[in-house]
């Protein structure tokens, strides 16, 4: 939306509410997820001004668990040339499918893709400098940036690197992060390579040191590849991802900070999708998807030798439904995820809650929400 006919400010939005049933813990819950509101500014013909506040579960309330408001993007664009853009402030790095194009009338089903939840932290968000270019000579484009790093003090047992991220707080400026991406378009498919590597200690060198890490730029690194293709044809769709991460020092990760880190993790997914009603001519504004997604992860596929195994992190997921869109911008979304995993492992159960249902391999989530941007 431009507020006048010659006003060079803009805003704009997303948002997603559901409701979910659990299977195992037979319950169910609905939830206003997220809300967005973008506002951007142009300055000029080079440079403009783009932001979004985010407010997760509807609402924060002080001394109470949930809840969060958070800047996802702040950030100067400057055209240095017609096809050749900098980024610099608080921004997502081209990493995966979702990191970027996170509206929730733009991915099917109402939850996000695991993958890209867990193994790929999106929406992942750090302060820095980016370089996009479209090739003149090739349908391609290139993106590098250099970022803050991430801090493994944060890492949990069950997601990853997810909260070792720094999201534009008080980040750590003693390590660096060095994302690039390639993108490759031709005819109606669409072919990206991207890459990580950055350091995970912002401590001095002589605190490193004595937690036994290595301090510096690219210390106690943390690097991850993805790759994926995309495929549209009329009414069909197909995307496939796979993604892994390499965290060579998570022993001594664990020794400083006690939070099980593995050594390695990895998973892909693949989705297919058909609009069921493009064929029709007085459709041409909506559409309906049926899809099918299927996800597989191990988030801890190879441990150090102080770590312990967690078979349940070794998880598979298959999700399908419907996606009707009555107008581009609003989607209508029911899904089923049927979620299975590896078994528990008796040593990382402590304290259990005896009024805890039993563990399950296999849990059904079904979800019905509505997602909207404009």
């Amino acid at each position: 939306m431009i507020f006048g006919k010659n006003s060079s400010t803009s805003i704009g939005g997303y948002g997603n509410y559901f409701y979910q049933y659990n299977s195992n813990l037979n319950k169910s819950e609905i939830n206003l997820e997220r809300t967005v509101l973008f506002f951007g500014h142009k300055f000029s013909d080079r440079f403009s001004f783009f932001s979004e506040i985010e407010i997760e579960d509807a609402k924060v309330s002080g001394g109470e668990e949930g809840g969060e408001i958070a800047i996802e993007q702040a950030y100067i664009k400057f055209y240095v040339s017609r096809n050749t853009y900098l980024n610099a402030g608080l921004f997502l790095p081209r990493i995966g499918i979702i990191n970027e194009n996170h509206l929730p009338n733009t991915y099917n089903g109402n939850e996000r893709p695991m993958l890209e939840q867990l193994v790929i932290p999106s929406t992942w968000r750090e302060l820095g400098i980016g370089i996009y270019t479209q090739l003149d000579a090739l349908p391609m484009n290139l993106s590098f940036a250099v970022l803050n790093g991430l801090n493994s003090s944060g890492f949990e047992h069950g997601t990853l690197i997810r909260g070792g991220r720094y999201e534009g707080s008080k980040a750590s400026a003693n390590n660096l992060a060095f994302t690039g991406a390639v993108q490759y378009n031709i005819n109606k498919f669409s072919f990206q390579v991207s890459g990580y590597a950055g350091g995970t200690v912002g401590f001095s060198p002589k605190e490193a040191d004595s937690l036994n890490l290595e301090s510096g730029p690219l210390g106690t690194p943390v690097i991850l590849g993805e790759a994926n293709v995309q495929y549209k044809n009329k009414a069909l769709t197909i995307k496939a991802l796979a993604t892994t991460v390499s965290i060579p020092d998570a022993k001594q990760i664990n020794s400083a900070f006690a939070n099980n880190t593995p050594e390695s993790a990895f998973g892909y997914y693949v989705e297919a999708a058909y609009d069921l009603i493009h064929n029709r001519k007085s459709e041409k504004k909506r559409s309906l998807l049926a899809f099918v997604r299927y996800e597989k992860m191990n988030l801890n596929s190879t441990i150090p030798t102080n770590g312990i195994e967690d078979p349940t992190l070794d998880q598979s997921h298959v999700i399908a439904g419907l996606t009707y869109f009555p107008i581009p911008n609003i989607a209508i979304k029911g899904d089923v995820r049927l979620s299975h995993t590896g078994d528990q492992n008796p040593s990382l159960v402590i304290n259990p809650d005896p009024t805890a249902p039993p563990f399950e391999n296999d849990i059904q989530f079904i979800n019905i929400g509505i997602g909207f941007s404009f």
